[in-house]
């Protein structure tokens, strides 16, 4: 029996859910159903599949229609292997069937300003690298509803940025193109389901004309303590409940596993970062 919107609302917040106007409402109802999905079956992701996935990437938005990012299409075993290895070994690289890397690229808009001798200086400050990283973001986002919805499951790769520059060098990337992260793709394996994973409650991130600091202590220690019983219940190694396991992620340098050199990585790429 197929589960209700309001049941999807539930699962996300473990229980403390707002109430679905609409419980019938199929794109919420997919969205509310994501998980990060890292165990995948044999199955191919097909071209058609991949081409609805930019479709909708493309369709959404973007600043100023600057379109300033793009996406690169890994299915060759060797290379994901060797992507795995720059993003810390993470096994579902290689396993995935597709794995898509997501490039802040105003590369594009200097290469169109060298072309036709018009001015792009403003590609040299923070505002131009924000707007791709923000760009590819949107467009990531979009392209893995569209997956969900086709029946397939996505994990995000943040370790795509342990190594810059040896990323940009294997996906052969021009001065100003930034893989900002990845994303495994495929359709998941029945023999290794992933969970629903809850969420902060709506009304600790929902601010209501200003912002209330307050949120952030008692209910989030509440939310902490129900994500141990998560963590334990399905048997996820952590650093403790989420307040621990999330400050251990932020505890130092030596935690962002070689992301701490990034602003150095972007300058040697091209990023000026004014």
């Amino acid at each position: 029996m197929q589960e209700s919107l309001q049941e999807h609302l539930e699962a996300r917040y473990a229980g403390a859910a707002p109430k679905a106007d609409d419980p019938n409402n199929p794109v919420l109802a997919s969205m509310l159903q994501h998980r990060s999905v890292r165990a995948y079956s044999q199955r191919p992701v097909t071209e058609s599949e991949l081409a609805l996935m930019v479709a909708a990437a493309q369709s959404a938005s973007t600043s100023s229609n600057l379109q300033a990012w793009s996406v690169v299409a890994v299915r060759d075993t060797e290379k994901k292997k060797r992507l795995s290895a720059l993003a810390g070994n993470q096994r579902h690289i290689e396993e995935c069937p597709l794995f898509l890397i997501w490039i802040a690229d105003l590369a594009r808009l200097e290469a169109a300003g060298e072309r036709h001798s018009l001015p792009h200086e403003g590609l040299d400050y923070l505002e131009l690298t924000l707007v791709g990283v923000i760009d590819a973001t949107l467009a990531a986002q979009n392209a893995a509803v569209a997956a969900e919805a086709q029946g397939m499951g996505v994990v995000y790769i943040g370790g795509i940025r342990n190594h810059p520059e040896a990323v940009a060098r294997e996906l052969d990337l021009p001065p100003r193109a930034f893989a900002v992260f990845g994303m495994c793709v495929g359709y998941p394996d029945p023999e290794r389901p992933s969970s629903v994973k809850p969420r902060l409650p709506l009304s600790t991130v929902l601010h209501q004309e200003s912002y209330d600091a307050s949120l952030n202590g008692a209910p989030v220690e509440d939310y902490a303590a129900r994500m141990l019983n998560f963590y334990e219940a399905k048997g996820m190694k952590t650093n403790g409940d989420w307040i621990r396991h999330s400050l251990h992620r932020v505890r130092g340098a030596e935690a962002l596993q070689g992301r701490d050199r990034l602003v150095n990585a972007l300058h040697a790429m091209g990023f000026e970062n004014r």
